[in-house]
């Protein structure tokens, strides 16, 4: 089905903007899709969604048209629903007339009842119309180029023998009252008022009056349309005609006949009746609902108001504009109320904030249950605020779905039966699918009480669901939603489906269907409001040795990062001799100096980060290139290192020769850089973990440990043959060096050597449980840089030679 606007072919016509006369002041029409004749059912257009203002006249490829005022068969004027004016056409000296609009459908010619419209017949035999937006979709006013009715339609009395004011069926059914307001939904035939009725009255969904008025006793039987309310329009459907009769004794009798639509009933009522004929108002959307947050509303009392007014808003229908502006200014006002709490010394207890939360809830139930309009196929409705995403779907009976897509949100979706549902409903129903942002703030895990004491975190936002304006809520299979989790799951943790039951989460009627580290599939039999709650253990005594390793570790690496800017400094402002290469010691700093830091800034601002989920996956991928090149350049110095010591006399023009600076840089960081842009490509959802790094769940872990391994096994190969080729030629030194000397700073250096290219990091492979090996798998691995500064800064003579001569033109200079 394809939705066609085509107003290209609109001609505007303004002969005189100063005459107010419409005749002289319209806008030209000319679609000729909307002629009767047209009965292509390819497309199917829409005048609700014409923003319509003023006069118009209708052309048909520049004839004048004009509206039909008799029946016009369904499917035609390229439209589901055709619409035509009853009553007929005015005369000229009838000046400007209103005429109900109706809509073929269902084998009747009013089915649908549309606004009424203004209609003049100008002199020079054509007329004009004051077009507005139509009931309901897919609907179009027609075109014609035939001949007018310029007559109104004139009730004849009619005489039935014998007289039915004494030969009729008493209808006794108190449910009938227009003052019963419950939801019984009753659907059959009965008895009437002349006045329109409030919709979900009289014990059904659609109310139906007669219009036209009653007749008098010297009227005898006469014949009354059928009108019932229904969204906001009190003759939105219209149903067959009955006769009525005015008896002596001041009672009425009807020839009662099954209405056109269910869930529908006559109504029934004691009061005074209208002998005169009745005009049908249209009751539109009131534009006056202003619902704003008081200047300074911070207590309770101003939220309750607040809610308060928007639960006595009476409108069946509302634009999706007024619903998320008051849904705004509820959640605005509930976040304040929270704020203010926290701030100060009274807080609210958890019975308020579950109080809240219902209010909260039950306000955004009503609200997109307005949002729900009749269809006759399938339409929908969506919106994404900052506190709530909200998903509508409706069908009528000409869909044409087996099933209707999921229904999604960012961290959310849900796979509901609404046909099955429909099909229990005279093939109506609707959805509404929510997902609250912000609403654990009042909605606490706490509140899932369990027998076991075990902490409860929400893994997930809140959602609901619901079958608004749908009389048989009765679910035709079980409802499965797929939450992602919002924050890291803890394998060790107890996840459960829950559902909110006034003041506690409960799990009755809902099931897990499936898990993994990213998202939980929920099975539930019932509609309510939902949530993913994960159980984990309490901390032992021995968490509080956990927090003293993080304040270690935060000192190690900012100890770590002032000795890599130290080596850094040394490596760019001393001068050195040519045969030493420092390339790959420098960008070791760098690549590890860059690393530290960046993973130190955003475990002290994770809180901030952590929500920005594409910033924290872009950190995590960073991360892992920055480490991986610090790894490959730790590489390149055991290389290097296990080349100088192969050969010391050749090192330099080996070096010049095979490994030149730009060719170590392209290996240094293209390697890692290919590492991280295959990971990105096979699964770009593993970065980002709860701590900005790589998530361990399908394995992607390994992106970073696989080539970590292959280096440190190359490391640790090269590093023992380096001590073993040392020693070897160590033992050809001149004996007459302090072999006790010797020995000391060869044991530093094979020391410091071993964590410089970070065999050290062995050590992670088996802390697991270990706090000793913790705490020296952290040191070692933290002070990298500043064994690096050691090594080849502090013990290098040449290098403490020019730090002699910088710290003695330092101190000249403060004494001059």
């Amino acid at each position: 089905m394809v939705l066609a606007f085509n107003f290209e072919n609109q001609r505007a016509i303004d002969l005189d903007s100063t005459q107010p006369d419409p005749c002289y002041n319209y806008t030209g029409l000319d679609n000729p899709w909307r002629s009767i004749n047209n009965t292509i059912k390819s497309s199917y257009n829409c005048d609700q969604y014409v923003s319509w203002s003023g006069w118009y006249r209708l052309f048909i490829n520049g004839l004048s048209a004009h509206i039909p005022d008799t029946c016009v068969a369904q499917y035609s004027c390229g439209t589901h629903i055709t619409l035509w004016i009853r009553g007929g056409h005015p005369t000229v000296t009838d000046g400007v007339v209103t005429r109900d609009v109706c809509g073929y459908w269902s084998s009747y010619c009013c089915y649908f009842g549309s606004f009424p419209i203004k209609v003049k017949a100008c002199p020079d035999n054509y007329y004009v119309y004051e077009l507005v937006s139509p009931t309901f979709c897919h609907s179009a006013y027609c075109a014609d180029t035939g001949s007018i009715n310029t007559s109104s339609t004139t009730v004849t009395p009619v005489t039935i023998s014998p007289d039915p004011c004494y030969n009729y069926t008493v209808l006794d059914n108190p449910w009938r009252s227009i003052n019963n307001t419950h939801y019984s939904y009753m659907c059959d035939t009965a008895h009437i008022p002349d006045t329109c009725v409030a919709q979900y009255s009289c014990g059904t969904h659609i109310t139906l009056w007669i219009r036209g008025g009653h007749p008098t006793v010297t009227d005898g039987v006469v014949t009354r349309d059928v009108c019932g309310h229904w969204s906001s329009y009190c003759c939105y459907y219209g149903s067959f005609p009955i006769k009525v009769k005015a008896c002596p004794d001041n009672y009425y009798v009807y020839e009662l006949v099954s209405p056109t639509v269910c869930h529908s009933a006559y109504c029934a009522d004691t009061g005074s009746i209208n002998t005169s004929s009745t005009t049908v108002t249209p009751v539109t959307i009131s534009p006056g609902i202003n619902i704003t947050l008081e200047e300074g509303c911070t207590s309770q009392n101003c939220f309750q108001n607040l809610l308060e007014k928007i639960e006595n808003i009476t409108s069946q229908v509302l634009s999706v504009t007024t619903v998320t502006n008051i849904l705004t200014v509820a959640f605005n006002a509930s976040g304040k109320i929270l704020e203010s709490s926290s701030s100060s010394s009274s807080s609210v207890s958890p019975a308020e904030l579950a109080s809240y939360g219902n209010r909260i809830l039950k306000t955004s139930e009503k609200l997109i249950s307005t949002l729900v309009k009749p269809t006759d196929t399938s339409d929908s409705v969506s919106f994404a605020l900052a506190v709530v995403e909200v998903e509508v779907f409706m069908v009528g009976p000409q869909v044409t779905l087996d099933k209707i897509p999921r229904l999604d949100t960012t961290n959310s979706s849900v796979d509901i039966d609404l046909i099955g549902i429909s099909n229990n409903n005279n093939n109506r129903s609707a959805v509404a699918f929510m997902s609250y942002n912000t609403m654990e703030n009042l909605l606490k895990p706490d509140f899932f009480n369990t027998s076991n004491d075990t902490i409860k975190t929400m893994m997930s936002t809140v959602i609901s669901a619901t079958l608004p304006k749908t009389t048989n809520t009765k679910l035709t299979k079980p409802v499965n939603f797929t939450f992602k989790h919002i924050r890291e799951f803890d394998p060790s943790g107890s996840l459960s489906c829950v559902y909110w039951n006034i003041s506690e989460w409960i799990v009755d009627g809902c099931s897990v269907l499936k898990t993994n580290s990213s998202y939980t599939v929920c099975s539930c039999v019932h509609l309510s409001t939902f949530a993913l709650i994960m159980q984990t253990s309490r901390p032992s005594e021995s968490d509080s040795l956990l927090e003293q390793l993080d304040l270690l570790n935060l000192v190690c690496v900012i100890v770590g990062l002032v000795f890599f800017s130290l080596a850094l400094l040394t490596f760019a402002l001393c001068q050195w001799s040519p045969g030493v290469n420092n390339v790959a010691r420098i960008n070791i700093c760098i690549s590890l100096l860059l690393a530290h830091l960046l993973f130190l800034l955003t475990q002290q601002y994770l809180s901030l980060i952590r929500p920005q989920q594409v910033l924290c996956a872009v950190i995590s991928g960073v991360l892992h290139f920055l480490f991986l090149s610090g790894f490959v350049w730790m590489f390149i110095e055991a290389v290097l290192l296990f080349i100088c010591v192969k050969n010391l006399s050749q090192i330099s023009s080996k070096k010049r020769e095979v490994l030149s600076s730009g060719f170590l840089c392209v290996i240094g960081y293209t390697v890692a850089l290919v590492v991280v842009a295959v990971s990105v490509g096979l699964l770009p959802e593993g970065y980002g973990s709860e701590h900005c790094w790589i998530k361990k769940d399908k394995g992607f872990i390994w992106s970073f440990l696989g080539p970590v391994c292959v280096i440190l096994a190359l490391n640790m190969i090269l590093f023992i043959n380096i001590i073993i080729n040392l020693n070897s030629t160590l033992k050809n030194l001149n004996a007459e060096v302090s072999q006790m000397k010797q020995t000391k700073v060869l044991a530093f250096k094979t020391l410091a050597q071993f964590v410089n290219l970070g065999c050290s990091w062995i050590l992670g492979f088996f802390t697991s449980g270990r706090k000793e090996l913790e705490i020296l798998f952290l040191i070692l691995n933290s002070q990298q840089g500043t064994f690096i500064f050691l090594v080849y800064c502090v013990l290098n003579d040449e290098v403490r030679q020019q730090y002699r001569k910088f710290f003695r033109c330092l101190y000249c200079v403060k004494q001059h």
